[in-house]
């Protein structure tokens, strides 16, 4: 089952990710309380997630120790393949949503963690990119599905 592990949010950019248990997403605006959130925000920055499995390999190969948080993400998964998403609805809990583009690492992040290679490793494992459809909560622990 794929499913929510870490959810988070940081009110300001450059802002340390806080961890929350849950969130509150808006259509068409985003996160409630994230520097992201705004009026007719653009589709591809309502909601990002990105797979905790990702960050585990980069932790792995580098002998690092990065918390899922640390990659700026709002929601972290477990189970699920983002990349193959583009395009695709997502149910979280009741929340639909929907994938338009893959996140991809900036020389911010990579400055910020002092990460070996991360803009490479996290090319094309950075995330995506998602528009809300409809409002609600998501929790940690919340079921993921591809609808």
């Amino acid at each position: 089952m794929s499913k929510v592990i870490r959810l988070g949010i940081a009110k300001n950019n450059n802002q340390k990710i806080q961890e929350v248990e849950k969130i509150e997403l808006l259509s068409g605006k985003g996160v409630v309380g994230d520097r992201h959130f705004d009026e007719n925000n653009d589709v591809r920055n309502q909601v990002t997630l990105i797979e905790s499995e990702n960050i585990d390999y980069y932790n792995n190969k580098f002998n690092t120790d990065y918390s899922y948080l640390d990659f700026r993400r709002n929601v972290v998964t477990k189970g699920i393949q983002l990349n193959d998403l583009v395009g695709k609805k997502l149910l979280i809990g009741s929340v639909k949503i929907q994938g338009h583009d893959l996140c991809r690492p900036c020389k911010h992040l990579e400055e910020t963690l002092k990460g070996q290679g991360i803009i490479k490793e996290f090319l094309r494992r950075g995330g995506l990119r998602c528009e809300i459809l409809n409002s609600g909560i998501v929790n940690i622990e919340d079921e993921i599905k591809v609808i």
